[in-house]
């Protein structure tokens, strides 16, 4: 088996599996009620990691790929405008699908069951289904997102992994709470988080078997998937830390722990590989 794609089905199958573990620490209601209190610093620890990983490593390997397709594009810059219309389109598709499709709930609060069976409905099932069927675009560009790094640098792909899995755990969690909210069970949870870590793991298998076949795709999918990641860090999770936060100061701490958190996991991987 080709080391890399072995890597990739590694790296797909734990944040698929994560996705479900979040969603399982909403049972039983003691260990969702600890989970929440530290959830605000694994999302800030997220963010600002992926915020690293996209400015630091997906956005320049964007830019490098282009300069090798087109010699032109390290001159002015003009050149790069299609991988930077790219990366701006997977930017508005996240917002087109998790706003218009897909209705955003903030982590956990639109959950408030009266009883252990969770039979207050807070949000129509519908809504809930809708939602996650948005999510799934989202999940599905992470599996890309790892994939395309991973084809093009190995300390890449897992700078990006690691990224995408800190913020694994917060995403089937609000995903199990948004079920919840629509009158669902521990059953009903189980299957959307791991119909999106299903979905996280066909992104990685299905930009390898097509990366494999058209060797030119990756400088397409990389700044779609950039954009994307860009979303999540900026527009999804950052709002959320600040909401979530409130005025401490531990929170915007966290996002800066995640940064310092890249650029050590960076230095590392940098040392070991010796280049």
């Amino acid at each position: 088996m080709d080391g890399i794609f072995f890597q990739l089905l590694v790296f797909g199958l734990i944040a698929g599996v994560a996705n479900v573990l979040g969603g399982l620490v909403l049972f039983p209601s003691s260990l969702h009620d600890s989970y929440r209190k530290v959830l605000r610093y694994l999302l800030a620890l997220g963010a600002g990691f992926m915020l690293a990983v996209t400015l630091f490593e997906i956005l320049p390997k964007t830019i490098t790929l282009w300069q090798k397709i087109d010699p032109d594009a390290s001159g002015e810059g003009e050149n790069l405008a299609l991988p930077m219309a790219l990366l701006l389109g997977g930017y508005l598709l996240t917002q087109f699908v998790e706003h218009t499709i897909a209705p955003h709930f903030h982590l956990g609060e639109e959950m408030h069951c009266d009883d252990d069976e969770h039979s207050h409905e807070l949000i129509t099932p519908r809504s809930a289904y809708t939602a996650v069927g948005g999510l799934l675009v989202h999940t599905f560009f992470d599996g890309v997102t790892i994939a395309a790094a991973a084809t093009i640098d190995a300390k890449a792909g897992l700078l990006v992994f690691i990224a995408v899995l800190l913020h694994k755990f917060p995403e089937g969690f609000t995903i199990g709470s948004m079920v919840l909210a629509a009158g669902k069970g521990r059953r009903q949870v189980m299957l959307a988080t791991t119909l999106m870590g299903v979905t996280t793991f066909l992104g990685v298998i299905v930009f390898y078997v097509i990366g494999n076949n058209f060797s030119s795709v990756t400088a397409y999918a990389l700044p779609v998937a950039g954009g994307v990641t860009l979303y999540v860090a900026a527009s999804d999770l950052i709002p959320e830390v600040n909401h979530h936060g409130g005025p401490s100061i531990w929170a915007s701490l966290a996002v800066f722990a995640g940064v310092a958190l890249f650029f050590g996991t960076s230095y590392l991987l940098h040392a070991v590989s010796g280049h």
